[in-house]
């Protein structure tokens, strides 16, 4: 029998004692209704007959009992994690990343599979190919899950949805991918800017958790940034906000050329790293991870082509403290997340700025947007379950 949200056909009163119980057992994890009914304030009546529906529907399970204590032992109950699947989807120009998680966000199936160059319809397709098998490597099917997050490359429009922008998927700009997406596999579709999920689930469970003002920069194939501004997403007047491929630093700003990939992007991305270790007269890289393999064996080519880049992130950094006064940059991709070059950006940063912001690696690296978006799926399972905001618990 299908499992139906606790809350829905239940009085306001019951709503707000489901709401309490379910917010002390995600905070204090396995729990006695006698300890719940003592957080709450609530009737241990109220709480045996909340808990025994919330049992009963699938949402608690029973794991243990209490020992140690006075009296008779007690039946310990926390959240049932595998009533609630959701997906997150991170779509880069080359690769796809997917995870299916669960309502407490552990990650139970995860994937990576190399982007259709087609674009456009195509890449729905691989979606929710690529969710069918995802859903089966988690011991599940499609039509139990309850909506995918999905990060993309581009401006998006927050009201719309519509994504602007995105150079590296082709098509992607000439539809209604949320709609179209949604309708293909019957469940809410969620579409966010990748930078700006990778910011949120530092805000989840990264260095952002303690921190209302950062930056999250994202350096790889492409460039962008997304801001965590007293304590939420800044996302500008047409969600373009942190859009830093576009800062006219590294070439001319004045070049069309530039209007497409952006300025910034052209200058630090890994076609630009490649490009820069050649002409400091590479021969042996073919990839930004040859670029850095031949770096630890002492090629000096690569060193100058890092230390380049890094001095021009710093100036981007630089600028981006003299704007926004961040705490903190977090920086993370498939470029961002080295070492070598990171190490490289905090020697330059001092040199150019009286204040430079601290410099973390993400937690997550390459997966910060996949994060992210995990994140906001939990957030979403349970404010529409159990109306409960996941950052207040």
């Amino acid at each position: 029998m299908a499992m139906t949200s606790p809350v829905a056909q239940t009085p306001i009163a019951r709503k707000i004692s489901t709401n309490a119980v379910i917010r002390t057992v995600l905070a204090n994890g396995s729990i006695s209704r006698a300890d719940i009914a003592k957080l709450t304030g609530l009737s241990k009546q109220t709480i045996s007959d909340v808990v025994r529906d919330l049992e009963d529907d699938g949402w608690l399970k029973p794991v243990g009992q209490t020992d140690g204590r006075p009296g008779r032992n007690a039946i310990t109950y926390e959240i049932n994690a595998r009533a609630g699947l959701a997906v997150s989807i991170d779509l880069g120009g080359t690769k796809i990343a997917a995870a299916i998680c669960d309502l407490l966000g552990n990650v139970i199936a995860e994937t990576k599979v190399s982007t259709d160059r087609r674009g456009g319809t195509h890449l729905v397709n691989q979606f929710s190919d690529t969710i069918v098998e995802l859903a089966l490597a988690a011991g599940t099917t499609a039509d139990k899950l309850r909506l995918v997050v999905l990060g993309t490359p581009g401006v998006l429009d927050p009201t719309t949805g519509h994504i602007n922008v995105a150079p590296n998927i082709p098509g992607i700009d000439a539809m209604d991918l949320r709609q179209i997406f949604s309708d293909r596999m019957g469940i809410p579709v969620i579409v966010e800017n990748d930078v700006n999920l990778a910011a949120q689930g530092e805000k989840w469970r990264g260095h952002g958790v303690d921190t209302d003002n950062f930056a999250f920069i994202a350096l790889g194939t492409g460039v962008g940034m997304g801001i965590i501004a007293n304590g939420g997403l800044l996302r500008g007047a047409r969600g373009a906000a942190g859009e830093i491929a576009y800062l006219p630093i590294g070439g001319d700003a004045f070049d069309p050329g530039g209007f497409t990939i952006g300025t910034f992007e052209y200058a630090v991305g890994s076609v630009a790293m490649l490009r820069r270790y050649t002409g400091f007269g590479g021969q042996n890289a073919s990839t930004v991870a040859d670029l850095f393999a031949v770096f630890s064996a002492g090629d000096t080519s690569a060193a100058a082509a890092i230390e380049e880049t890094a001095r021009l992130v710093a100036v981007a950094i630089a600028a981006i403290g003299a704007t926004l006064d961040p705490e903190m940059v977090i920086i993370g991709g498939s470029i961002g997340a080295r070492s070598e070059l990171v190490d490289a950006i905090r020697r330059f940063l001092p040199r150019c700025t009286p204040y430079p912001p601290r410099i973390e690696i993400s937690r997550f690296g390459s997966r910060a947007a996949l994060m992210g978006g995990v994140g906001i799926a939990v957030e979403r399972m349970h404010d529409d379950l159990f109306g409960v905001k996941l950052r207040e618990v």
